[in-house]
Order: C-alpha cells, then sequence, then structure tokens
C-alpha cells in the first residue's frame, strides 16, 4: 500500500508547433517582395537622375502613344504668349518648308511633283496632327489642355476630339457655355486650322442621362454646343466659308463602353479631305 502511494507521478507535456519561427516561410515572401520594391525604388531614382528632361519624355510618349493637344504657351502670358511653333521664325519643320499647303492645286505645284491621288493631303494632315500633339518633336500646347485632346487621321480627313475630364468639364454643366478651358481650345485650334485651307466640320456628343428625368436633351444640348463652337471658332479669326456642316449627335455615339460616361462629353472637330 505504502509503495503504490509514495509512486511518482510523471506528467508528459507535448509542445506542437505549428511552422511558425524563425523557421516558417511567410516572411520570406513578404521580405522578398520588399526588397524587390526598394531595388525597383533605387533603379527609378537612378533613371530619374541618369536622363535628360527630353530623354524622360520620349519614354512617358512611349508608354502613351495617344497624345492629346494643348495651349500653345512660349513662356509669356496668356494662350498664345511668346514664341511659338505658329510663328514663322519658329514653325515646325516638315522637311517641305513647314507644313505644305493643300489648298494649292496649281499647274506649278502639279508640275513640282504633288500628288493627285490625296496623299500629299494625307501627308499635310498628319502633320498638322504631328504639329498639334508634339509627335514633330515640338510641343505648341500646354500639359493642362492637352489632356482634352486626341487626335486621329481617317478617310473622312484629320479628327481632333476635345472632351471633358474629371473636375475640368468644356462647358458649364447643362448647358452650352464654355467653360475657360474650351475658349483656350478653340483659340488653338482656330490659329492651327489657318496653316491649312480644309473645309472644317463641327460635331457634338453628350453623354446619355438617367432614363428616370422627365425631359432627356441630349439632342438639344449637343446641336448648342456645336453650333457654340461654330461661333468661337468665326470670332477667334477662321473663316466662316470653310464651315462645311455643324451635328448634333446627342448620345449615339459613345466612345466609351459606359454610355453615361463622362469621356462622352465632347466635340469633335474635323478638317475635311478635299474631294477630287
Amino acid at each position: 500500500m505504502s509503495a503504490q502511494t509514495n509512486a511518482p507521478i510523471i506528467i508528459k507535456k507535448v509542445k506542437k508547433v505549428s511552422g511558425g519561427g524563425h523557421h516558417g516561410g511567410a516572411w520570406k515572401v513578404a521580405y522578398a517582395d520588399f526588397v524587390t520594391a526598394m531595388m525597383a525604388f533605387f533603379m527609378l531614382m537612378w533613371l530619374l537622375n541618369a536622363t535628360t528632361e527630353k530623354q524622360r519624355k520620349g519614354i512617358a510618349d512611349h508608354f502613351s502613344p495617344t497624345i492629346p493637344v494643348m495651349r500653345v504657351s512660349g513662356g509669356g502670358d496668356g494662350a498664345f504668349g511668346g514664341d511659338s511653333v505658329f510663328t514663322e521664325e519658329s514653325l515646325a519643320q516638315t522637311g517641305e518648308g513647314g507644313v505644305p499647303d493643300i489648298g494649292d492645286t496649281s499647274a506649278d505645284a502639279q508640275a513640282g511633283g504633288a500628288d493627285t491621288d490625296g496623299t500629299a493631303e494625307a501627308r499635310a494632315l498628319e502633320n498638322i496632327g504631328d504639329v498639334l500633339t508634339g509627335r514633330s518633336g515640338e510641343s505648341m500646347v500646354s500639359n493642362q489642355l492637352q489632356r482634352h485632346i486626341v487626335t486621329e487621321l481617317t478617310d473622312e480627313g484629320l479628327v481632333i476630339e476635345l472632351f471633358d475630364i474629371e473636375g475640368e468639364p468644356l462647358f458649364r454643366e447643362g448647358t452650352a457655355e464654355p467653360a475657360g478651358v474650351m475658349e483656350d481650345l478653340v483659340a488653338v485650334m482656330a490659329r492651327t486650322f489657318d496653316l491649312v485651307r480644309n473645309g472644317v466640320a463641327v460635331g457634338g456628343h453628350t453623354r446619355a442621362e438617367p432614363v428616370v428625368i422627365a425631359h432627356n436633351t441630349v439632342w438639344e444640348m449637343s446641336n448648342a454646343r456645336a453650333d457654340k463652337v461654330r461661333r468661337m471658332l468665326a470670332d477667334d479669326g477662321l473663316s466662316p466659308i470653310r464651315i462645311q456642316r455643324v451635328t448634333g449627335h446627342a448620345d449615339r455615339k459613345p466612345v466609351a463602353r459606359n454610355p453615361m460616361a463622362l469621356r462622352n462629353n465632347r466635340i469633335e472637330l474635323i478638317l475635311l479631305r478635299t474631294r477630287r
């Protein structure tokens, strides 16, 4: 009896280890991500220090091929202050003495090798697009306005889209009253169009309105805004004779997948090809 009473009691403790501590692998993944991020950061800082402003702009343009257009500024006050590529002294060269005059269809021009199948005209319109967007190597508009414009050369002509961006609409909400940015853009377009003699088409587009509104004004608004731009171009010096058509497209031709997207609020200006 005494032997059983004095027998030692043995307690066995089992310690379970679930892959934690310094033997776990989760921290290695986080550390590797941190090291990768730091390496990318230091490479970025080194590249910024080792490249020129022109080289950095070229890299940025490579990843943003659709470069919109903006206000002319050579460093002076106002939209056209200072020198600009519009002046004869600094007009962007195309290899043919500047932007070709596509309206010159004289016998002398044809004898000089001018194309009669529209190739010369297409080249001239493309040159205009390059001058507007800075692809010719010289920027003629400010970074603020550049975000509002894209250009595209089509069978109809050179299409220039002026569109709303968040916080910077072209027109005051629900009206055809232009905002300051629109006034600057139209002034640039009027001076640019003076470089050629092509006809001009103006189209107004609006985003779709909610179906619950009592009176949908997309047709009236797109027409009113297009006509307002026509009058603004004339006020800025564009000959009214060159305006070939003014059209309101309402919300029928959205460029964004969402019909109510702000990007669908836009004015479309087209330098029309000459019909031969």
